[in-house]
């Protein structure tokens, strides 16, 4: 009884030793090995069997790229200016036995690094140009940081300059300027907008005197072709009437009779001025000399001399009178 519980107990143990040293690696992750205190090997994605007691995980390894956020740093511009910079980095473990047995705490001296490598850079700058040179500034600390953290198994991806932070001061004068540089702006654009408004405005005035007069032109043409047309149908008709005068052989005995038709109709209207034809001016003269030849009398002969021929007498010279009423 009592041997058989010891095997029991013995495959109870062996059974939990060998649960014990299977590992599951899931992805992105990476396992260093020791044996009896060594490296021994790095375990990948997968399952693994790590002997208990002789092996040992020394360290899990991320291998996703990871950001860090340092705090900010005290700097010296090359014009002796104080200024608070913090910087953020992204960075990559790619070899996890150098990340684990390169250096002590690699956040920690990445932390170290990048405020002596950003003290070095922005010492050669003066503050206008540390303002302005974020990327020269990125891209310089990329590239010192990717050298130096090669033999930690880290790869540096980017380092980004977050906030550049002057002494107030500089705040203070940097908003006035700023200040004064937006209105300075808003002037030129408002400036701008009125010309622009005051041209299209011009424009607009031009563009309607320019229609106002063609239409003006055009209303002007439209009246003398109405006007010259309206004479041409004058003229058309007046010469239609001639025609059917013609055709109807109207004599001058008509013609008069037409005359006196349109003397009577003036005559019955209000006009205080008569117009005479010219033929009733002949007639009345026609007939004045006719009264005047029958009421004169002839004058008596006068007996001839002998001797002398008698002188024949004066004919008297027939006066008419043409009475315009």
């Amino acid at each position: 009884m009592e041997f058989g519980f010891l095997l029991l107990v013995v495959f109870v143990i062996i059974i939990i030793v060998v649960i014990a040293g299977v590992k599951i690696i899931s992805q992105s992750k990476a396992y260093v090995i020791e044996r009896l205190g060594a490296y021994d090997r790095t375990l990948q994605t997968g399952l693994h069997y790590v002997v208990p007691i002789l092996d040992r995980v020394a360290c899990v390894v991320s291998l996703k790229e990871m950001v860090k956020d340092f705090a900010p740093q005290p700097v010296i511009t090359k014009d002796n200016v104080t200024m608070q910079i913090d910087t953020v980095i992204y960075y990559q473990i790619t070899d996890p036995k150098l990340y684990t047995y390169g250096v002590e705490n690699p956040i920690s001296a990445i932390e170290n690094l990048t405020a002596t490598t950003l003290r070095n850079i922005i010492g050669d700058l003066e503050l206008d140009e540390t303002l302005t040179s974020r990327d020269v500034i990125n891209t310089q600390m990329r590239s010192i940081l990717d050298g130096a953290t090669d033999a930690w198994g880290i790869k540096v991806h980017r380092v980004e300059v977050k906030n550049i932070l002057p002494p107030r001061d500089i705040q203070e004068a940097m908003e006035k300027q700023m200040r004064a540089e937006r209105e300075r702006r808003e002037a030129i654009l408002r400036a701008e907008g009125e010309k622009k408004s005051q041209i299209l405005i011009a424009e607009g005035e031009k563009e309607s005197t320019v229609l106002r007069a063609e239409a003006a032109k055009e209303s002007k043409i439209k009246e003398a072709e109405g006007e010259a047309e309206s004479i041409v149908k004058i003229q058309e008709a007046t010469a239609q009437g001639l025609r059917l005068i013609k055709d109807v052989g109207m004599d001058d005995a008509v013609l008069k009779l037409k005359s006196y038709e349109a003397m009577v109709e003036v005559a019955n209207g209000q006009a205080t001025k008569i117009i005479v034809p010219s033929e009733l001016q002949n007639l009345a003269t026609l007939g004045t000399t006719l009264h005047e030849m029958v009421d004169t009398p002839k004058p008596k002969p006068v007996p001839k001399p002998v001797s002398k021929p008698e002188p024949k007498p004066e004919p008297k010279p027939v006066v008419s009178s043409t009475e315009k009423i």
